[in-house]
């Protein structure tokens, strides 16, 4: 899709894939409170991606490193490992924010469902391999809204290619 302002091209961007993941909220592990706010570790069990380019499964070895602001807000920094249905490992990182107003943050934190609406979650993803057929995601930048689905399952992010 391409936004225009006064005639000009703002931002273009197509979808990529629709993401959800499996989380270890059960094994998470809590660091606590370290100078830059406090840390917590989820690790990642798996999932699916789905899009009309690649589409396949979400290894069982990644994790996301989240550190909670004393705002409320809390930063993700997620690695890992895709694996498109055709055999190419591809490594993803992505880093975003999730803010809420401090009732909806205290809400998220006893994993009840959310609305999409009632949380602004979003991140900027990277991608590298070394698969000839996939070689066009290292050379590409995505952004991802994101949102939680019921349990057990994480979160489920919407992707999109930035042109």
């Amino acid at each position: 899709m391409q936004e225009k302002s006064d005639g000009i091209d703002v931002l273009r961007w197509r979808p990529l894939f629709v993401m959800r993941l499996i989380v270890g909220y059960d094994r998470a592990y809590h660091i606590g409170s370290a100078p830059s706010g406090g840390r917590s570790m989820f690790p990642v069990d798996g999932g699916r991606f789905e899009g009309d380019r690649l589409r396949g499964a979400v290894n069982p070895d990644g994790a996301d490193w989240v550190q909670w602001r004393s705002d409320g807000a809390f930063m993700i920094d997620v690695r890992l490992t895709l694996m498109t249905d055709d055999g190419a490992p591809i490594a993803m990182s992505y880093v975003g924010i999730a803010h809420a107003n401090p009732a909806t943050m205290e809400r998220f934190k006893r994993r009840e469902n959310l609305a999409f609406s009632d949380i602004y979650t979003r991140t900027t993803l990277r991608f590298e391999t070394a698969d000839s057929r996939y070689y066009w995601l290292n050379a590409i930048v995505a952004v991802a809204n994101g949102m939680r689905t019921p349990p057990p399952n994480g979160p489920l992010y919407h992707v999109f290619e930035i042109l």
